[in-house]
């Protein structure tokens, strides 16, 4: 596991064009924490990160469930947080996206064990003051770890 602090939202935004640096095509990352504590931002800095123009808008997809992006990579943003069961999950195609090698973030994935076991590695940010939050980043499997260990050089 990696912590780390960040104390603005520039810090929560380079984190996360840290990680797009070293994302290949079909990973998928998990985000996890409250209301405000910094997802969408996170995948904001890592879409832009991942080379899609500053001038597109990155917003939550609470509603749309999907949205997509052209990168260096295709890369996917899911809220599922209003599904209800696996069927559902199917219905997105989220599978389809990332076997062509699109980079999945995920939010609330870990409700489905099928995603949640997809998940190469999670990241999970806390609030602790109006601005800061921490970051705690944690690997599932080989890959995850080769993605902690290319973030701590």
């Amino acid at each position: 596991m990696l912590e780390i602090e960040l104390q603005s939202e520039a810090d929560t935004l380079a984190l996360a064009r840290s990680l797009a640096a070293v994302l290949e095509g079909g990973d998928v990352i998990g985000l996890e924490g409250g209301l405000g504590a910094g997802k969408t931002t996170f995948i904001r800095g890592a879409v832009h990160g991942l080379g899609v123009t500053e001038e597109r808008a990155v917003t939550s997809p609470t509603f749309a469930l999907v949205h997509q992006y052209e990168g260096r990579l295709r890369v996917a943003h899911a809220d599922f947080y209003r599904l209800a069961g696996e069927a559902e999950l199917e219905e997105l195609g989220v599978d389809e996206l990332i076997e062509e090698g699109a980079v999945l973030f995920v939010e609330w994935g870990r409700k489905f064990p099928w995603m949640s076991s997809r998940t190469v590695l999670w990241v999970e940010l806390e609030i602790v003051s109006e601005v800061g939050r921490r970051a705690r980043l944690r690997p599932q499997g080989a890959r995850g770890d080769a993605i902690i260990g290319a973030l701590g050089r």
